[in-house]
């Protein structure tokens, strides 16, 4: 009893000292931020920019040179010159939140039991308390679509800032897309799968499965129903387009024949994943489908395949003039979504190209860019101050973060422990 009573005061001791900072409160000043380099996510850069932010809005964005501002004008004027100024980061198609330790089980909420679940809502599982959550927006990522995952219809996905005292809060956009893991139709030769015919009967069954259940909540969705049912209510925002179907596909059979299946049913669909996306971009392209391309920092998915190919997948895709978004796979990896882009640029992306991969494309393909994504007036003040090349990992370094014009916190349990230690040895920066 005595070992166990241990071991909890440790457990709570940690806990009590790596603390999450407090939701910042109401944005209420009016605040310039002079001087720095703004990069306004729609492919524009001002050298030496003024950036006015009042009521949690930019009021302004203009070519700072010859800018004298009013000390009347504005509460908080902060010199930012020789920093780098960018628009809050987009996360997309993350765990973050839904899952704190990926080998306990407890901590991880993000699917439900059953093959088709269109009805689950990961906005109601999202924990705004999680102590992963501070360390991926120390590196610049202040938004996320937080998806579910598991069975044929994973569920329903939604926008949150990375700021709020609960999941109301911090929500931005609710049930905003629809998550499908699409059937795959290429088998795998491998002592540890089940045989071809096996895998070729599974997947005509899912598909069986997957049409039924469209074309039943197609007629759900055209009629009067007496009787309610939850996973068709969720889907009839796809018939009317007020929601995206989101697909995980990766090779060629399976992304041809889920652009099939989207013009099919006449949904707005989205395509997550899709490695051999090159090899079909006329398609892709004819029917108008954005890619979410995950995770760049990844091996080949062939032995034959370019070593270099995910490196240069979203540029293969954007020169034929596909919207790309770029972003990491997991949770905790979101820290890294700017670096991922950041590798593209190596292959021949624009860096601000790179850099609208994961700010106004995602806000794009989420329905949210007419008020985040990039830095104009009369979107939300949702900014990122680095000192650094936000898309560089030995030059990045964000030092300011605002959410709807609220100054946030870039603590976090990571900071915490650095200082904790550094002080134990009498390090100088301890403080």
């Amino acid at each position: 009893m005595r070992a166990i009573i241990s071991i909890l005061c440790v457990f709570i001791s940690g806990v009590i000292y790596a603390q999450n900072p407090a939701p910042a409160d109401t944005a209420t000043k009016r605040i310039l931020l002079l001087g720095g380099y703004a990069h306004l996510g729609n492919g524009k850069v001002i050298p030496q920019s003024a950036i006015g932010i009042a009521n949690g809005k930019i009021t302004f964005v203009m070519d700072g040179k010859n800018f004298k501002p009013s000390r009347l004008a504005f509460d908080t004027i902060i010199d930012v010159y020789g920093k780098q100024v960018y628009p809050g980061l987009i996360a997309m198609n993350t765990s973050l939140g839904l899952s704190e330790i990926e080998a306990v089980r407890a901590t991880n909420d993000y699917n439900e039991t059953g093959s088709l679940n269109a009805s689950a809502r990961s906005i109601i599982a999202y924990n705004t308390d999680s102590k992963v959550t501070p360390t991926v927006r120390s590196n610049g990522i202040l938004l996320a679509q937080i998806t579910p995952r598991g069975g044929l219809v994973s569920g329903q996905s939604s926008v949150v800032e990375l700021d709020g005292w609960n999941y109301e809060d911090a929500a931005y956009k609710m049930d905003e897309g629809v998550w499908l893991n699409f059937p795959s139709l290429q088998t795998v030769k491998a002592w540890w799968v089940d045989s071809e015919d096996d895998q070729k009967k599974r997947s005509e069954k899912q598909m069986a499965d997957l049409s039924e259940l469209f074309y039943e909540a197609q007629s759900y969705a055209a009629g009067n129903n007496a009787v309610y049912n939850p996973n068709f209510e969720a889907m009839k925002g796809l018939f009317t387009k007020t929601k995206t179907l989101y697909v995980r596909c990766n090779y060629v059979k399976d992304i041809l024949a889920a652009i099939a299946f989207g013009n099919k049913f006449k949904v707005r669909m989205v395509l997550v994943g899709a490695r051999d996306g090159w090899m079909v971009t006329k398609e892709i392209k004819e029917n108008n489908i954005p890619v979410i391309i995950m995770r760049t920092h990844v091996l080949p998915e062939r032995d034959d395949d370019d070593i270099d190919l995910p490196f240069k997948l979203p540029v293969l895709l954007a020169k034929e003039g596909i919207d790309v978004a770029i972003t990491d796979d997991g949770f905790w990896q979101d820290r890294n979504v700017p670096f991922q882009a950041g590798e593209t640029v190596g292959y021949g992306m624009d860096k601000e190209d790179a850099l609208k991969a994961i700010t106004l494309t995602p806000a794009r393909i989420l329905g949210i860019d007419a008020s985040v994504g990039s830095l104009e007036t009369g979107k939300d003040a949702t900014i990122i101050v680095s000192s650094g090349d936000i898309l560089d990992m030995k030059s990045s370094d964000v030092q300011m973060a605002y959410i709807r014009g609220k100054e946030i916190s870039l603590d976090n349990v990571q900071k915490q422990l650095y200082r904790k230690y550094m002080k134990k040895y009498g390090l100088k920066d301890a403080e």
